[in-house]
């Protein structure tokens, strides 16, 4: 080790404890930082729309600084009463689809819910918006999935992007219903949101 330089005379020098006693009396600043925790599976799937799990009390904060507009949710359960109050708050929307989350292979998806879904998604002026289900998977994948053929995506790339968020639990009959479903009568709806 080197040599240690001196304290110039004018320079007041500290005691040993002298260090953690202050330490303990001014907290560094990262202490009073607030920790923004997103939902599962959260992610941006376009300009002004985000995707997730259903959120809870521990991912308001991390909501808040997304000023959201608008929330989809694809659960048919009554929404939680904190979340609502959270929602009333900050000005922000609900909008729900209920959706059964059901683990039977086959079981119809209602393409008459997710079209009306797709409306509330493709309306700029409910962005920013966030979609989510319960846990971000199956409904919401279908839904994007959805949202993704009108942007014309191949289903090479639709199907992708489904199974990183489904992982092990991706379901054959999710994809099946995202080739087989009918962007026709929604065409005409603007499918891009950059600015």
């Amino acid at each position: 080790m080197g040599k240690q330089p001196l304290p110039a005379a004018d320079e007041e020098v500290e005691s040993p404890g002298a260090a953690e006693e202050k330490a303990a009396r001014c907290p560094p600043a990262a202490a009073e930082e607030v920790l923004l925790v997103p939902p599962l599976n959260f992610a941006m799937v376009d300009y002004g729309v985000f995707r997730s799990g259903f959120p809870d009390a521990a991912n308001f904060g991390f909501l808040r600084t997304l000023r959201l507009r608008s929330v989809l949710c694809l659960c048919p359960e009554p929404y939680p009463e904190a979340n609502v109050n959270f929602l009333r708050a900050n000005g922000i929307r609900l909008f729900q689809f209920g959706i059964d989350g059901c683990k039977e292979p086959f079981v119809n998806i209602p393409e008459d819910t997710i079209h009306e879904a797709l409306k509330v998604v493709l309306d700029i002026r409910n962005h920013p918006i966030v979609i989510h289900c319960k846990r971000g998977k199956h409904r919401t994948g279908c839904l994007v999935g959805c949202l993704r053929k009108l942007q014309r995506w191949c289903l090479a790339s639709i199907f992708d992007e489904y199974q990183r968020f489904a992982a092990a639990k991706a379901r054959v009959s999710d994809q099946m219903f995202m080739e087989r479903f009918d962007i026709s009568g929604l065409k005409h709806l603007q499918a891009s949101f950059a600015s």
